[in-house]
Protein backbone atom coordinates (compact mmCIF):
# COMPACT_ATOMS: atom_id res chain seq x y z
CA UNK A 1 0.00 0.00 0.00
CA UNK A 2 1.28 3.47 -0.85
CA UNK A 3 2.38 5.38 2.27
CA UNK A 4 3.48 8.75 0.84
CA UNK A 5 1.11 10.20 -1.75
CA UNK A 6 1.15 13.49 -3.65
CA UNK A 7 -1.94 15.01 -5.26
CA UNK A 8 -1.62 17.06 -8.44
CA UNK A 9 -4.71 19.32 -8.33
CA UNK A 10 -5.60 18.64 -4.70
CA UNK A 11 -8.26 21.36 -4.47
CA UNK A 12 -11.03 19.69 -6.46
CA UNK A 13 -14.18 18.43 -4.76
CA UNK A 14 -13.38 14.75 -5.25
CA UNK A 15 -9.60 15.12 -4.99
CA UNK A 16 -9.52 16.96 -1.66
CA UNK A 17 -11.98 14.48 -0.16
CA UNK A 18 -9.74 11.58 -1.20
CA UNK A 19 -6.77 13.45 0.23
CA UNK A 20 -8.60 13.85 3.54
CA UNK A 21 -9.62 10.16 3.54
CA UNK A 22 -6.03 9.02 3.00
CA UNK A 23 -4.76 11.43 5.66
CA UNK A 24 -7.36 10.04 8.07
CA UNK A 25 -6.14 6.55 7.18
CA UNK A 26 -2.61 7.46 8.27
CA UNK A 27 -0.89 8.07 4.93
CA UNK A 28 1.48 11.02 4.42
CA UNK A 29 -0.34 13.35 2.03
CA UNK A 30 0.98 16.37 0.09
CA UNK A 31 -0.47 18.27 -2.83
CA UNK A 32 -0.44 21.21 -5.20
CA UNK A 33 -2.96 23.29 -7.11
CA UNK A 34 -3.12 26.66 -8.86
CA UNK A 35 -6.51 27.49 -7.29
CA UNK A 36 -8.24 26.18 -4.18
CA UNK A 37 -11.68 27.44 -3.21
CA UNK A 38 -13.90 26.89 -0.19
CA UNK A 39 -14.76 24.54 1.39
CA UNK A 40 -11.70 22.65 0.11
CA UNK A 41 -9.26 25.28 1.43
CA UNK A 42 -10.46 25.24 5.04
CA UNK A 43 -10.93 21.49 5.17
CA UNK A 44 -7.37 20.86 3.89
CA UNK A 45 -5.99 23.52 6.23
CA UNK A 46 -7.69 21.97 9.25
CA UNK A 47 -5.86 18.70 8.56
CA UNK A 48 -2.52 20.41 7.90
CA UNK A 49 -2.33 19.39 4.23
CA UNK A 50 -3.16 22.70 2.51
CA UNK A 51 -0.33 23.64 0.09
CA UNK A 52 1.69 26.59 1.46
CA UNK A 53 1.60 28.34 -1.93
CA UNK A 54 -0.58 28.11 -5.00
CA UNK A 55 1.04 26.83 -8.17
CA UNK A 56 2.96 23.84 -9.47
CA UNK A 57 6.29 22.90 -7.92
CA UNK A 58 8.19 20.06 -9.64
CA UNK A 59 10.64 20.01 -6.72
CA UNK A 60 7.84 18.42 -4.66
CA UNK A 61 8.09 15.36 -6.89
CA UNK A 62 10.85 13.12 -5.56
CA UNK A 63 11.66 9.42 -5.56
CA UNK A 64 10.47 9.27 -1.95
CA UNK A 65 6.88 9.31 -3.19
CA UNK A 66 5.03 6.02 -3.41
CA UNK A 67 2.34 7.40 -5.72
CA UNK A 68 1.08 10.50 -7.48
CA UNK A 69 -2.66 11.01 -7.90
CA UNK A 70 -3.52 13.12 -10.95
CA UNK A 71 -6.68 15.23 -11.04
CA UNK A 72 -8.65 16.35 -14.09
CA UNK A 73 -7.86 20.01 -13.39
CA UNK A 74 -4.22 19.44 -14.32
CA UNK A 75 -3.02 19.61 -17.93
CA UNK A 76 -0.90 17.09 -19.78
CA UNK A 77 2.07 19.50 -19.69
CA UNK A 78 1.80 20.06 -15.92
CA UNK A 79 5.40 20.41 -14.63
CA UNK A 80 4.76 18.13 -11.63
CA UNK A 81 3.26 15.47 -13.90
CA UNK A 82 6.23 15.69 -16.28
CA UNK A 83 8.64 15.31 -13.34
CA UNK A 84 6.74 12.26 -12.04
CA UNK A 85 6.85 10.68 -15.50
CA UNK A 86 10.57 11.42 -15.76
CA UNK A 87 11.27 9.78 -12.39
CA UNK A 88 9.05 6.78 -13.10
CA UNK A 89 6.85 7.34 -10.05
CA UNK A 90 3.54 5.41 -10.22
CA UNK A 91 0.83 7.81 -11.44
CA UNK A 92 -2.82 7.02 -10.69
CA UNK A 93 -6.04 8.68 -11.71
CA UNK A 94 -8.53 9.20 -8.91
CA UNK A 95 -10.59 6.07 -9.78
CA UNK A 96 -7.50 3.93 -10.32
CA UNK A 97 -6.24 4.75 -6.84
CA UNK A 98 -9.63 4.08 -5.24
CA UNK A 99 -9.69 0.67 -6.97
CA UNK A 100 -6.15 0.01 -5.76
CA UNK A 101 -7.34 0.67 -2.19
CA UNK A 102 -10.44 -1.51 -2.68
CA UNK A 103 -9.04 -4.50 -4.53
CA UNK A 104 -10.03 -6.99 -1.80
CA UNK A 105 -13.53 -5.57 -1.21
CA UNK A 106 -16.91 -6.27 -2.77
CA UNK A 107 -17.33 -3.30 -5.08
CA UNK A 108 -20.80 -1.84 -5.75
CA UNK A 109 -20.80 0.85 -8.43
CA UNK A 110 -23.73 3.17 -9.19
CA UNK A 111 -23.68 4.60 -12.73
CA UNK A 112 -26.08 6.67 -14.80
CA UNK A 113 -26.60 10.12 -16.28
CA UNK A 114 -28.89 11.04 -13.40
CA UNK A 115 -29.71 9.71 -9.94
CA UNK A 116 -26.34 8.12 -9.17
CA UNK A 117 -25.47 10.51 -6.32
CA UNK A 118 -28.89 10.04 -4.72
CA UNK A 119 -28.92 6.25 -5.12
CA UNK A 120 -25.42 6.01 -3.66
CA UNK A 121 -26.44 8.30 -0.79
CA UNK A 122 -29.54 6.21 -0.09
CA UNK A 123 -27.52 3.00 0.12
CA UNK A 124 -24.96 4.65 2.38
CA UNK A 125 -27.73 5.98 4.61
CA UNK A 126 -29.40 2.58 4.99
CA UNK A 127 -26.14 0.73 5.71
CA UNK A 128 -25.13 3.39 8.22
CA UNK A 129 -28.56 3.28 9.89
CA UNK A 130 -28.01 -0.43 10.60
CA UNK A 131 -24.37 0.05 11.62
CA UNK A 132 -22.97 -2.01 8.77
CA UNK A 133 -19.24 -1.82 8.04
CA UNK A 134 -18.58 -0.31 4.62
CA UNK A 135 -16.48 2.17 2.64
CA UNK A 136 -17.85 4.67 0.17
CA UNK A 137 -17.21 7.26 -2.51
CA UNK A 138 -20.04 9.69 -3.26
CA UNK A 139 -20.33 12.94 -5.22
CA UNK A 140 -22.02 15.07 -2.55
CA UNK A 141 -21.49 15.93 1.08
CA UNK A 142 -23.80 13.80 3.24
CA UNK A 143 -25.26 14.78 6.57
CA UNK A 144 -23.42 12.96 9.35
CA UNK A 145 -20.36 12.13 7.24
CA UNK A 146 -17.09 14.10 7.44
CA UNK A 147 -15.88 13.30 3.94
CA UNK A 148 -17.24 12.16 0.58
CA UNK A 149 -14.75 9.24 0.64
CA UNK A 150 -13.98 6.64 3.29
CA UNK A 151 -11.33 3.94 2.94
CA UNK A 152 -10.72 1.39 5.69
CA UNK A 153 -10.65 -2.39 6.15
CA UNK A 154 -14.43 -2.71 5.61
CA UNK A 155 -15.48 -5.65 3.38
CA UNK A 156 -17.57 -3.64 0.88
CA UNK A 157 -17.39 -0.26 -0.84
CA UNK A 158 -20.24 1.74 -2.38
CA UNK A 159 -18.98 3.88 -5.28
CA UNK A 160 -20.69 6.57 -7.30
CA UNK A 161 -19.38 5.76 -10.78
CA UNK A 162 -18.85 8.73 -13.08
CA UNK A 163 -18.76 8.33 -16.86
CA UNK A 164 -16.45 11.33 -17.28
CA UNK A 165 -12.75 11.03 -18.17
CA UNK A 166 -10.43 9.58 -15.52
CA UNK A 167 -7.53 12.03 -15.89
CA UNK A 168 -5.78 14.23 -18.47
CA UNK A 169 -3.69 11.22 -19.53
CA UNK A 170 -6.43 8.59 -19.20
CA UNK A 171 -9.43 9.18 -21.49
CA UNK A 172 -11.41 6.20 -20.19
CA UNK A 173 -14.55 6.78 -18.09
CA UNK A 174 -13.95 6.65 -14.35
CA UNK A 175 -16.41 3.82 -13.71
CA UNK A 176 -14.54 1.22 -15.79
CA UNK A 177 -11.64 1.30 -13.33
CA UNK A 178 -13.69 0.16 -10.35
CA UNK A 179 -14.37 -3.35 -11.78
CA UNK A 180 -17.73 -3.71 -10.07
CA UNK A 181 -19.23 -6.89 -8.68
CA UNK A 182 -22.66 -5.25 -8.46
CA UNK A 183 -23.39 -2.52 -10.99
CA UNK A 184 -26.36 -0.16 -11.33
CA UNK A 185 -27.36 1.91 -14.37
CA UNK A 186 -30.04 4.46 -13.49
CA UNK A 187 -30.57 6.17 -16.84
CA UNK A 188 -28.89 7.45 -19.99
CA UNK A 189 -29.36 11.01 -21.21
CA UNK A 190 -26.70 12.65 -23.37
CA UNK A 191 -24.25 14.78 -21.38
CA UNK A 192 -20.60 15.94 -21.47
CA UNK A 193 -20.84 16.99 -25.11
CA UNK A 194 -17.25 18.30 -24.93
CA UNK A 195 -16.03 14.71 -24.42
CA UNK A 196 -18.78 12.71 -26.14
CA UNK A 197 -19.81 14.73 -29.21
CA UNK A 198 -22.52 12.25 -30.24
CA UNK A 199 -25.17 10.45 -28.22
CA UNK A 200 -23.92 7.11 -29.56
CA UNK A 201 -20.45 7.71 -28.15
CA UNK A 202 -21.96 8.68 -24.81
CA UNK A 203 -24.25 5.62 -24.74
CA UNK A 204 -21.31 3.35 -25.53
CA UNK A 205 -19.68 4.19 -22.19
CA UNK A 206 -22.59 2.56 -20.36
CA UNK A 207 -22.53 -0.43 -22.69
CA UNK A 208 -18.87 -0.81 -21.73
CA UNK A 209 -19.85 -0.65 -18.05
CA UNK A 210 -22.55 -3.33 -18.42
CA UNK A 211 -20.29 -5.66 -20.39
CA UNK A 212 -17.69 -5.38 -17.60
CA UNK A 213 -20.06 -7.10 -15.15
CA UNK A 214 -18.19 -10.29 -14.21
CA UNK A 215 -19.52 -13.84 -14.29
CA UNK A 216 -21.76 -14.37 -11.27
CA UNK A 217 -21.91 -10.58 -10.89
CA UNK A 218 -25.10 -8.52 -10.76
CA UNK A 219 -26.41 -5.78 -13.05
CA UNK A 220 -29.33 -3.71 -11.69
CA UNK A 221 -30.84 -1.40 -14.32
CA UNK A 222 -33.81 0.86 -15.00
CA UNK A 223 -36.35 -0.81 -17.25
CA UNK A 224 -38.20 2.51 -17.63
CA UNK A 225 -35.30 3.91 -19.65
CA UNK A 226 -35.37 2.42 -23.16
CA UNK A 227 -31.62 2.85 -23.73
CA UNK A 228 -30.72 1.28 -20.38
CA UNK A 229 -33.20 -1.56 -20.85
CA UNK A 230 -31.75 -2.38 -24.27
CA UNK A 231 -28.26 -2.57 -22.78
CA UNK A 232 -29.32 -4.54 -19.70
CA UNK A 233 -31.56 -7.03 -21.44
CA UNK A 234 -28.94 -8.16 -23.92
CA UNK A 235 -26.23 -8.94 -21.37
CA UNK A 236 -24.96 -12.50 -21.07
CA UNK A 237 -26.87 -15.10 -19.12
CA UNK A 238 -24.09 -15.84 -16.62
CA UNK A 239 -24.81 -12.68 -14.62
CA UNK A 240 -27.80 -11.83 -12.43
CA UNK A 241 -29.93 -9.21 -14.20
CA UNK A 242 -32.33 -7.17 -12.07
CA UNK A 243 -34.46 -4.61 -13.89
CA UNK A 244 -36.34 -2.10 -11.73
CA UNK A 245 -39.01 0.57 -12.21
CA UNK A 246 -40.72 3.26 -10.12
CA UNK A 247 -41.47 2.07 -6.58
CA UNK A 248 -45.18 1.80 -5.84
CA UNK A 249 -46.35 4.92 -3.98
CA UNK A 250 -49.18 7.25 -3.07
CA UNK A 251 -49.27 11.00 -2.35
CA UNK A 252 -51.60 12.21 0.41
CA UNK A 253 -51.77 15.84 1.52
CA UNK A 254 -48.42 16.72 -0.10
CA UNK A 255 -46.75 13.71 1.57
CA UNK A 256 -45.33 10.75 -0.36
CA UNK A 257 -45.68 7.19 0.99
CA UNK A 258 -43.98 4.04 -0.30
CA UNK A 259 -46.24 0.99 -0.60
CA UNK A 260 -44.49 -2.30 0.11
CA UNK A 261 -45.45 -5.80 -1.10
CA UNK A 262 -47.91 -6.24 1.78
CA UNK A 263 -49.53 -2.86 0.91
CA UNK A 264 -48.15 -1.25 4.04
CA UNK A 265 -47.41 2.48 3.65
CA UNK A 266 -44.10 4.08 4.66
CA UNK A 267 -43.73 7.87 4.74
CA UNK A 268 -40.55 9.30 3.20
CA UNK A 269 -38.91 12.71 3.24
CA UNK A 270 -37.99 12.85 -0.46
CA UNK A 271 -40.42 12.94 -3.36
CA UNK A 272 -40.73 12.84 -7.14
CA UNK A 273 -40.96 9.94 -9.57
CA UNK A 274 -37.20 10.07 -10.17
CA UNK A 275 -36.57 9.57 -6.46
CA UNK A 276 -39.06 6.69 -6.34
CA UNK A 277 -37.00 5.03 -9.05
CA UNK A 278 -33.82 5.81 -7.11
CA UNK A 279 -35.33 4.18 -4.02
CA UNK A 280 -36.08 0.99 -5.93
CA UNK A 281 -32.51 0.86 -7.22
CA UNK A 282 -31.19 1.34 -3.68
CA UNK A 283 -33.57 -1.31 -2.35
CA UNK A 284 -32.29 -3.88 -4.84
CA UNK A 285 -28.67 -3.16 -3.93
CA UNK A 286 -29.39 -3.36 -0.21
CA UNK A 287 -31.13 -6.72 -0.60
CA UNK A 288 -27.95 -8.03 -2.25
CA UNK A 289 -25.79 -7.02 0.71
CA UNK A 290 -27.91 -8.51 3.48
CA UNK A 291 -30.42 -5.79 4.34
CA UNK A 292 -33.98 -7.13 4.76
CA UNK A 293 -36.95 -5.32 3.21
CA UNK A 294 -38.43 -4.20 6.53
CA UNK A 295 -35.02 -2.86 7.56
CA UNK A 296 -34.74 -0.93 4.31
CA UNK A 297 -38.13 0.77 4.69
CA UNK A 298 -37.43 1.72 8.30
CA UNK A 299 -34.10 3.29 7.36
CA UNK A 300 -35.14 5.00 4.12
CA UNK A 301 -37.98 6.83 5.89
CA UNK A 302 -35.31 8.91 7.66
CA UNK A 303 -33.36 9.79 4.49
CA UNK A 304 -33.45 13.56 3.90
CA UNK A 305 -31.69 13.62 0.53
CA UNK A 306 -28.20 14.44 -0.72
CA UNK A 307 -26.82 17.98 -0.62
CA UNK A 308 -28.10 20.18 -3.47
CA UNK A 309 -30.64 17.54 -4.57
CA UNK A 310 -34.04 19.16 -3.90
CA UNK A 311 -32.47 20.66 -0.81
CA UNK A 312 -35.00 22.61 1.25
CA UNK A 313 -33.61 26.10 1.93
CA UNK A 314 -36.62 27.69 3.65
CA UNK A 315 -40.33 27.19 4.21
CA UNK A 316 -43.44 28.66 5.78
CA UNK A 317 -46.97 27.30 6.20
CA UNK A 318 -47.82 27.57 2.49
CA UNK A 319 -44.52 27.74 0.58
CA UNK A 320 -41.12 26.10 0.17
CA UNK A 321 -37.85 27.16 -1.45
CA UNK A 322 -35.65 24.40 -2.91
CA UNK A 323 -32.14 24.38 -4.31
CA UNK A 324 -31.29 21.67 -6.81
CA UNK A 325 -28.23 20.62 -8.79
CA UNK A 326 -30.42 19.97 -11.84
CA UNK A 327 -28.62 21.20 -14.95
CA UNK A 328 -28.88 18.52 -17.63
CA UNK A 329 -32.18 18.29 -19.53
CA UNK A 330 -33.26 15.00 -17.94
CA UNK A 331 -32.50 16.23 -14.40
CA UNK A 332 -34.26 19.53 -15.02
CA UNK A 333 -37.44 17.90 -16.31
CA UNK A 334 -37.53 15.35 -13.48
CA UNK A 335 -37.01 17.98 -10.79
CA UNK A 336 -39.59 20.47 -12.07
CA UNK A 337 -42.22 17.77 -12.52
CA UNK A 338 -41.47 16.29 -9.09
CA UNK A 339 -42.12 19.58 -7.31
CA UNK A 340 -45.28 20.26 -9.32
CA UNK A 341 -46.69 16.79 -8.67
CA UNK A 342 -45.89 16.96 -4.95
CA UNK A 343 -47.53 20.39 -4.51
CA UNK A 344 -50.09 20.59 -7.36
CA UNK A 345 -52.15 23.39 -5.82
CA UNK A 346 -49.16 25.71 -5.36
CA UNK A 347 -47.70 28.05 -7.97
CA UNK A 348 -44.36 26.71 -9.19
CA UNK A 349 -41.73 29.36 -9.95
CA UNK A 350 -38.55 27.87 -11.45
CA UNK A 351 -35.15 29.46 -12.06
CA UNK A 352 -32.43 27.60 -14.01
CA UNK A 353 -28.84 28.69 -14.59
CA UNK A 354 -27.14 27.34 -17.71
CA UNK A 355 -23.66 26.81 -16.32
CA UNK A 356 -21.99 23.67 -17.70
CA UNK A 357 -20.10 23.28 -20.97
CA UNK A 358 -22.91 21.20 -22.47
CA UNK A 359 -25.76 23.47 -21.36
CA UNK A 360 -24.05 26.54 -22.85
CA UNK A 361 -23.25 24.82 -26.14
CA UNK A 362 -25.45 26.04 -28.97
CA UNK A 363 -25.48 22.56 -30.55
CA UNK A 364 -26.84 21.06 -27.31
CA UNK A 365 -29.50 23.63 -26.40
CA UNK A 366 -32.26 21.84 -28.33
CA UNK A 367 -32.03 18.98 -25.78
CA UNK A 368 -33.88 21.30 -23.34
CA UNK A 369 -37.08 21.31 -25.39
CA UNK A 370 -40.16 21.13 -23.12
CA UNK A 371 -38.10 20.39 -19.99
CA UNK A 372 -39.36 23.31 -17.88
CA UNK A 373 -42.98 23.38 -19.02
CA UNK A 374 -44.34 22.03 -15.72
CA UNK A 375 -43.46 25.37 -14.09
CA UNK A 376 -46.14 28.06 -13.89
CA UNK A 377 -43.47 30.75 -14.12
CA UNK A 378 -40.07 29.94 -15.62
CA UNK A 379 -36.75 31.79 -15.88
CA UNK A 380 -33.47 30.72 -17.49
CA UNK A 381 -30.24 32.60 -16.76
CA UNK A 382 -26.87 32.49 -18.47
CA UNK A 383 -23.77 34.66 -18.19
CA UNK A 384 -22.22 35.64 -21.56
CA UNK A 385 -18.84 35.99 -19.80
CA UNK A 386 -18.98 32.31 -18.81
CA UNK A 387 -19.58 31.34 -22.44
CA UNK A 388 -16.59 33.44 -23.47
CA UNK A 389 -14.46 31.89 -20.73
CA UNK A 390 -15.36 28.38 -21.94
CA UNK A 391 -14.49 29.53 -25.50
CA UNK A 392 -17.92 28.62 -26.82
CA UNK A 393 -19.93 30.22 -29.61
CA UNK A 394 -22.12 33.05 -28.20
CA UNK A 395 -25.83 32.35 -27.71
CA UNK A 396 -28.71 34.81 -27.60
CA UNK A 397 -31.75 35.04 -25.34
CA UNK A 398 -33.96 34.34 -28.36
CA UNK A 399 -32.04 31.14 -29.16
CA UNK A 400 -32.44 29.93 -25.57
CA UNK A 401 -36.16 30.66 -25.56
CA UNK A 402 -36.63 28.86 -28.88
CA UNK A 403 -34.65 25.83 -27.66
CA UNK A 404 -36.79 25.47 -24.53
CA UNK A 405 -39.97 25.72 -26.64
CA UNK A 406 -41.77 27.74 -23.96
CA UNK A 407 -43.39 31.00 -25.06
CA UNK A 408 -43.81 32.14 -21.46
CA UNK A 409 -40.14 31.61 -20.58
CA UNK A 410 -38.15 34.66 -19.46
CA UNK A 411 -34.44 34.51 -20.36
CA UNK A 412 -32.00 36.60 -18.32
CA UNK A 413 -28.28 37.37 -18.73
CA UNK A 414 -27.65 39.53 -15.65
CA UNK A 415 -27.57 37.95 -12.19
CA UNK A 416 -28.74 41.23 -10.64
CA UNK A 417 -31.99 40.75 -12.57
CA UNK A 418 -32.30 37.24 -11.17
CA UNK A 419 -31.87 38.54 -7.63
CA UNK A 420 -34.37 41.37 -8.18
CA UNK A 421 -37.05 39.03 -9.54
CA UNK A 422 -36.54 36.55 -6.68
CA UNK A 423 -36.78 39.34 -4.11
CA UNK A 424 -39.98 40.62 -5.75
CA UNK A 425 -41.70 37.38 -4.67
CA UNK A 426 -41.45 38.40 -0.97
CA UNK A 427 -43.31 37.18 0.96
CA UNK A 428 -43.94 33.82 -0.67
CA UNK A 429 -47.54 32.66 -0.51
CA UNK A 430 -48.79 29.29 -1.77
CA UNK A 431 -45.67 28.96 -3.89
CA UNK A 432 -42.93 26.44 -4.63
CA UNK A 433 -39.73 28.25 -5.62
CA UNK A 434 -37.09 26.14 -7.33
CA UNK A 435 -33.50 27.40 -7.83
CA UNK A 436 -31.54 25.07 -10.11
CA UNK A 437 -27.87 25.25 -11.00
CA UNK A 438 -24.54 23.44 -10.72
CA UNK A 439 -23.18 26.92 -9.89
CA UNK A 440 -24.67 29.71 -7.79
CA UNK A 441 -26.12 32.22 -10.27
CA UNK A 442 -22.77 34.07 -10.22
CA UNK A 443 -22.42 34.58 -6.51
CA UNK A 444 -26.00 34.91 -5.30
CA UNK A 445 -26.38 33.82 -1.67
CA UNK A 446 -29.30 31.48 -2.29
CA UNK A 447 -29.81 30.40 1.33
CA UNK A 448 -29.94 34.02 2.49
CA UNK A 449 -32.34 34.96 -0.30
CA UNK A 450 -34.58 32.04 0.60
CA UNK A 451 -34.82 33.13 4.23
CA UNK A 452 -35.68 36.67 3.16
CA UNK A 453 -38.53 35.35 1.01
CA UNK A 454 -40.05 33.41 3.90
Amino acid sequence: MAQKVHFIAIGGSAMHNLALALHNKGLEVTGSDDEIFEPSRTRLENKGILPQSLGWFPEKITTNLDAVILGMHARTDNPELLKAQELGIPIFSYPEFVYNQSINKQRIVIAGSHGKTTITSMIIHVLSYWNKSFNYLVGAQLEGFDTMVKLSDAPIIIIEGDEYLSSPIDRRPKFVHYQHHIGVISGIAWDHINVFPTFEEYRNQFEMFAVATPKSGTLIYSEDDAEVKAIGDKQQGDITKTPYATHKFVIKNNQTYLIDKSNKEHSIQVFGEHNLKNINAALNVCLHVGIKEDQFYKAISTFKGAANRLQLLAENATSKVYKDFAHSPSKLKATVEAVKNQFPSRKLVAFLELHTFSSLNKAFLSQYKDTINAADEAYVYFNPATIEHKKLEPITKEEVKTAFNNVNLTVLSNSAEVKSIIQSKTPLNNTSLLLMSSGNFDGLQLATLAQELI
